[in-house]
């Protein structure tokens, strides 16, 4: 087992800035992505759209989210951490309110072209959003050694949360609720705007870069002096027999993920009959959230400590807990149980999320080719979670509600085996 680092005062207190900073802007970007499920009723009642065709909006989205992070890793090894966030914020702020925008632009009706129009600029946010994990990933790979790293998972997954918590607390609020549907996308843009300033001001991409000196992070990547390129960064991590098998396991992550995520608080809605201003649906919203905040540091805490760096032992044991979950959501005996069992799905994705795409890529990755790993495992999530867009619309307008459980459950468990195939695999130099 790798001894961690000794650092100095001055660079914790750097690194807090740093991270602080950098967390506080991806959790404004998740409101301005996670925004989109609780307008999901609305757009359909403002413009008279099918579960299917707001599911079209979310999966060409999502599968450009997927296919852009994947060829994004690569530009955000080349340019830095800091620029590829600052590049993401700007495009999710104004495709947030380029969107909303659809409400005043009355001359495109209600159909085909409005359809056309919402999916489009929704589709550029998320082009513009596929940056924001790549980036956070990218300056904290240079920032965390390996024997750190867990520690980390629970920071990123926590800011992931964070971010959720903000938009349902913004969403679900009477104020907020009762407004028209774009300004649940005018008020994330007006955030992510000034996160975007204080990235400009405060984030730095390497110790070296805030005046610290270098700082080795030991990780796949360490020692060595190639130029970043292209061909490098893909050598390193696209042969890598542990990173794909890891891509293919997201790919099940971000279906199960996704399709939670964007279609729940439809769900209660239309199941259990609860508007998004009602106590319990609030209980509800904030349990999901809190949950996935322990969940990643459950995560980090085990990854750490009770595994000794490695990631895939944490990432089974979500995956297993997704399988009970979602088996209890078919099962649905009581909206009390249904709670208990989102609660618990979120904690459980949580767990899986935090270790794999924001542990493994930067482990497996490296320091220099981090980016490209998140990218990789990111995009292969998001490319998952587009088959529940259309997908999920279609199966519970063709078969209700009781098709959606059963339509993730088995994802779940090939990700289960395959965290199984990758038990002993640790994170270090060379990537072994």
């Amino acid at each position: 087992m790798l001894a961690k680092p000794v650092h100095s005062p001055e660079f914790k207190k750097r690194r807090g800035i740093n991270w602080m900073t950098l967390g506080l802007t991806y959790a404004a970007m998740y409101m301005a992505r996670y925004n989109f499920g609780f307008a999901n009723k609305q757009l359909s009642d403002t413009f008279g759209f099918s579960k299917t065709e707001i599911g079209t909006i979310i999966t060409i989205s999502t599968l450009i989210y997927g296919l852009s992070a994947i060829f994004n890793g690569p530009i955000a090894d080349r340019w830095g951490g800091r620029r590829a966030m600052i590049t993401g914020a700007i495009g999710a702020c104004v495709f947030n309110v380029a969107f909303g925008m659809a409400a005043y632009l009355g001359f495109l009706g209600t159909g085909t072209f409005m359809l056309l129009y919402l999916a489009s600029m929704w589709t550029l946010n998320q082009y513009f959003q596929s940056y924001s994990a790549l980036a956070l990933i990218k300056v904290n790979a240079g920032w965390f050694h390996v024997s750190e790293r867990g520690v980390f998972s629970a920071i990123f997954g926590s800011m992931i949360q964070s971010g959720r918590f903000a938009v349902y607390a913004l969403m679900t609020t009477a104020l907020v609720a009762g407004l028209p549907w774009q300004w649940k996308f005018f008020l994330p843009a007006m955030i992510v705007g000034v996160f975007t300033l204080l990235t400009f001001m405060f984030v730095k991409d390497t110790p070296k870069d805030a005046g610290l000196g270098e700082f080795d992070p030991q990780d796949a990547t360490s020692g060595d002096t190639e130029k970043i390129t292209l061909a490098y960064v893909a050598k390193k991590v696209f042969t890598n027999p542990i990173a794909i098998t890891i891509a293919i396991a997201e790919f099940c992550t971000g279906l199960v993920r996704k399709g939670f995520e964007e279609w729940f608080p439809r769900y209660m809605q239309e199941v259990h009959h609860l508007e998004l201003s009602s106590p319990v649906f609030q209980r509800n919203a904030f349990a999901v959230v809190i949950a996935g905040i322990a969940g990643a540091f459950i995560a980090g805490f085990l990854s750490d400590k009770v595994f000794k760096s490695r990631r895939p032992p944490v990432a089974f044991l979500g995956y297993v807990l997704q399988i009970i979950s979602l088996a209890i959501v078919t099962l649905a005996p009581s909206l009390e149980a249904i709670i208990i069992a989102f609660t618990v799905n979120s904690l459980a994705i949580s767990m899986v999320h935090s270790m794999l795409s924001g542990t493994a890529s930067m482990d497996f990755g490296g320091k220099r080719a981090a980016a490209t790993a998140a990218g990789m495992f990111d995009g292969m999530q998001y490319v998952g979670g587009s088959v529940m867009g259309v997908g999920a619309g279609w199966l519970i307008e063709s078969y209700g509600w009781g098709t959606w459980g059963p339509s993730m459950i088995g994802f779940s468990v090939i990700g289960a085996i395959l965290m199984l195939k990758l038990w002993n695999a640790r994170p270090g130099r060379g990537g072994h």
